[in-house]
């Protein structure tokens, strides 16, 4: 081979290589909304975290009052009681503040610690129990809780604290038992009950799943008051809704501590008309994903208030709280919340395993 024909071959190959390179990044960022199953649970789960470094977190659904873990770590393939046994016992009236009640919700704070959300309630439609209700902050280099948020100061009865999402040192939780929203810093631990009773946090419609009204063990209609939030990246905006929708959306400013409730009121605006829900996720460009439980699929509520749908699955049944990951993924558990026992009369419609799955959306969370 001479050498001229030599270099072309060279050169060949060093394009080749880049365009091989170039066309696997490129496939990344295009790549189809094809749903990948990720894991398949013998438990359901509700919500679902990730660490930077690849950590999984996952909370296990017990609205029925039954006993098990309530936070698992996921680790190569196995679920592990998080962040120990000792936790995840069974809590009583005279340990509460420091065990697990009923965790509905958890994630990832902006600190990167692991953030918990009890309800206080030890089942759905139970009255909560003294300390129950608690943000539980836990550290995750020592695994170990770092801080105990009591709420029951700010906390009714028949109060179910739901969500919360985070905004500089300032903390929002949802109350989707008694209707309000909850105002916590972090560096005091001071908190405020807001806009207790006011429309854009009450239900006028009762949750669905899969086309059905969901009936509690009373035989009522279930109505599930202000559950889904999320905070905009630049902190401005806080979005709200029951789980029947619709959204509504505050300037956080207007959330201060020395902010009078008729100020607060006055400045609630209706965001976006939206379906029966099971959770959100807001990204860093500001736009919400949606989950709709009556027709099993994913919208995007965009900043301006349009919707679009992102995916539609017969197997994203309940799809609850959701989360972005770095790598542009949407996490979607498919928790059948509304096929669980407490809502047919006893008998249950799960279908196991459960699934988490997750979908290539290309947005960046925010942090």
């Amino acid at each position: 081979m001479n050498q001229w024909s030599y270099g072309s071959v060279l050169l060949f190959v060093f394009f080749l290589c880049i365009s091989i390179a170039t066309s696997a990044q490129s496939s990344k960022q295009n790549a189809p909304s094809t749903l990948v199953d990720e894991l398949q649970l013998p438990f359901l789960t509700n919500g679902v975290t990730t660490t930077q470094d690849g950590r999984l977190f996952l909370n296990e659904i017990h609205l029925d009052g039954s006993a098990g873990p309530r936070v698992l770590e996921w680790r190569q393939g196995r679920a592990i009681p998080f962040p120990n046994q000792e936790w995840n016992e069974t809590a009583s009236a005279i340990n509460a503040a420091s065990h697990l009640v009923l965790v509905n919700s958890l994630r990832i704070g902006p600190d990167g610690d692991l953030w918990l959300v009890d309800s206080g309630a030890p089942g759905f439609g139970a009255a909560k129990i003294p300390h129950g209700p608690k943000l539980v902050d836990v550290e995750l280099h020592s695994n170990s809780v770092r801080r105990v948020y009591g709420l029951d100061s700010v906390t009714r009865t028949n109060s179910f604290v739901d969500d919360v999402r985070f905004n500089g040192r300032t903390a929002y939780l949802s109350d989707a038992g008694a209707g309000a929203l909850i105002v916590l810093d972090l560096d005091s631990g001071g908190a405020r009950r807001v806009l207790e009773g006011h429309p854009s946090v009450e239900a006028t419609k009762p949750a669905t799943g899969e086309g059905q009204v969901l009936y509690g063990p009373d035989g009522k209609p279930v109505f599930i008051q202000v559950d889904q939030l999320e905070v905009s990246g630049d902190g401005r905006w806080l979005f709200f809704q029951p789980a029947s929708g619709p959204f509504s959306k505050i300037e956080t400013k207007w959330l201060k501590p020395d902010v009078p409730e008729s100020v607060i009121e006055q400045h609630v605006e209706h965001f976006a008309d939206t379906p029966s829900t099971g959770g959100t996720a807001i990204d860093a460009a500001g736009n919400i994903y949606v989950s709709d439980v009556d027709r099993l699929r994913v919208l995007k509520v965009s900043r301006t208030g349009e919707t679009s749908i992102v995916i539609e699955d017969p197997r994203l049944i309940w799809v609850d709280a959701m989360w972005i990951d770095n790598d542009g993924f949407l996490w979607m558990p498919a928790a059948q919340v509304n096929r669980l026992a407490i809502f047919h009369n006893g008998k249950s419609l799960v279908e196991f395993p459960a699934h988490v799955f997750k979908l290539y959306i290309g947005a960046q969370p925010v942090r």
